[in-house]
């Protein structure tokens, strides 16, 4: 079974440097893809609302002692309020068949609603009950990072973006780095691009005898950036997290970031987009 690193979040949980994502899996999907990567070593699960998969990634859960696995949920813009991040916490908890989360993000911060402000202020309550032991965002931009900040005081703990080569959002990097946010990465693969056939990324893939994805979701790791990629494939799920065992060179980071702004695919826009 493969040792998957940690990396500390700023309010002390550990959280693991790779994790398995579950969208869009189905609930009988998501109980095999999380059963079968809980047996390949991979303690880091997330999962949200809007999959509609809990119930089934709580099934595959029930193997395994709670503390050992790091369980990541998020809530829809419907809960933007300071009862409603509770009422969120409760429905996901009940589903997922547990009486904590190791972490609870705001899905998206659908800033035309203009209330996730008060969604962050329930988080915050949450955790301070021990209901929740991290908390954080996701695709929120630093502008709305800093709305939070400014009223609050309090900076999440994770923001999890839309994240890869492609995509490589140094600029949120670098804000995340500078308030002890980690930053966590969906679609690190580059979905609905074609970053893994890119021969940048077959050449380097070829050089450390590795799969073109290993070599992607190192130069994420090595930037203490946590990927968590999504398959129901056992041998691919071995694979994403088979990523420790090499390091890329800097000139090879440096040419996987130059493939930032190559995808004709756009990236998704939180400030259009959200649920």
């Amino acid at each position: 079974m493969s040792q998957v690193p940690t990396i500390t979040l700023s309010h002390g949980a550990e959280m693991p440097r790779v994790g398995l994502g579950t969208s869009p899996l189905n609930d009988a999907d998501a109980e095999r893809s999380v059963s079968t990567a809980l047996e390949l070593g991979y303690r880091l699960v997330d999962t949200a609302e809007n999959y509609r998969n809990e119930v089934g990634v709580g099934r595959a859960l029930r193997g395994v002692p709670r503390d050992e696995v790091f369980l990541t949920s998020k809530f829809n813009k419907r809960w933007h309020s300071v009862e409603g991040a509770r009422t969120a916490f409760e429905a996901s908890a009940e589903k997922l068949g547990v009486e904590y989360l190791d972490l609870l993000l705001i899905h998206w911060p659908n800033p035309e609603q203009d209330r996730y402000v008060d969604a962050w202020r329930g988080l915050l309550e949450l955790r301070e009950a021990g209901l929740v032991r991290a908390i954080g965002t996701s695709n929120f931009k630093p502008a709305h990072l800093q709305r939070l900040i400014d009223e609050t005081g309090e900076a999440p703990e994770v923001n999890q973006v839309q994240l890869s080569p492609v995509w490589a959002k140094a600029a949120e990097r670098e804000f995340h780095a500078a308030h002890g946010i980690v930053t966590e990465a969906w679609s690190p693969l580059g979905k609905g691009t074609d970053l893994l056939s890119h021969p940048t990324v077959q050449d380097i893939a070829k050089t450390h005898g590795k799969a073109p994805g290993q070599v992607v979701l190192r130069w994420e790791t090595q930037q203490d950036v946590v990927p968590i990629p999504k398959s129901a494939d056992r041998g691919r799920l071995a694979e994403n997290l088979a990523v420790f065992d090499f390091e890329l060179s800097p000139e090879e980071l440096a040419s996987l970031t130059a493939l930032d702004g190559t995808s004709t695919k756009p990236a998704a826009d939180s400030d259009r987009s959200g649920h």
